[in-house]
């Protein structure tokens, strides 16, 4: 169905927390021995063991999607998670940094420019981790950068204003020079910056600024709502930050 790999880990944990808690506390090791009763025990035991309401949500719905497709396989006849009904929980509005976070963030960083030109592609661009991991040589345009097709994401191009523009231009000229590397952000070695590499990189920073109870997300939430503040309309906003449905922008 083209998930992303971290959906795809997630969902497998998911079922995978589910067989051993059948084996292990119902004692069935048979998929068609699955009932509606043995669904609802896990689904409390969950509960039981500090899990929120949301997280519980999430590996149900792990579970009716690996169930619908036994069935769908004919390797079940009745699908029990169907009558197993997701706990309530409430949406926590997306967190985005005060204007005053904003600045001291970029303060912080300010004379390391390859971290300086991440939080700037980040915060006034809107763009994923894994799209800056991702960014090729080729993929940087005079005023733009696109970003190409990956995993579920379909490719976009996205404009820069002039504070990324001369962010990412230093970044190239000043330090990353003439890597033979096709990737745009790399290491002191010439080898690819990792997500997880450049997620260590802006936690050191958000610690260095004093800002507390932020994510990497937050940095493009901040985006996409400075953004719909500014009078963007939300389709605009929506196709720049590559979301699939408006709903998703709609949130914000």
């Amino acid at each position: 169905r083209g998930k992303s790999i971290n959906t795809i880990v997630a969902y497998k944990g998911d079922i995978n927390q589910l067989i051993r808690f059948l084996m292990d506390k119902e004692k069935v090791e048979a998929v068609e021995l699955v009932t509606v009763k043995s669904i609802e025990s896990f689904k409390k035991d969950l509960t039981d063991n500090g899990y929120t309401a949301k997280s519980v949500s999430r590996k149900l719905n792990s579970i009716k999607n690996f169930f619908a497709y036994l069935k769908a396989e004919g390797k079940c006849e009745v699908d029990p998670s169907t009558e197993v009904k997701h706990p309530k929980y409430e949406n926590e509005a997306p967190k985005i940094l005060k204007a005053v976070e904003y600045r001291s963030l970029r303060d912080a960083c300010r004379n390391d420019i390859r971290a300086s030109a991440i939080v700037e592609l980040m915060l006034q661009a809107g763009l994923r981790i894994k799209e800056i991991e991702n960014m090729k040589m080729t993929d940087v345009k005079e005023n733009e950068v696109v970003i190409e097709t990956y995993e579920s994401h379909p490719t976009r191009n996205v404009p820069l204003n002039n504070s990324a523009k001369m962010a990412l231009k230093r970044y190239v000229e000043d330090i990353r020079g003439e890597s033979k590397s096709k990737n745009v952000f790399i290491t002191k070695t010439g080898r690819i910056l990792l997500a997880r590499n450049i997620r260590s990189l802006l936690d050191r920073y958000f610690t260095k600024a004093d800002i507390k109870d932020i994510k990497v997300n937050d940095l493009r939430n901040t985006f996409i709502v400075y953004q719909l503040k500014a009078g963007v309309p939300i389709d605009v906003v929506s196709q720049v930050c590559g979301h699939k449905r408006i709903s998703t922008t709609e949130k914000y």
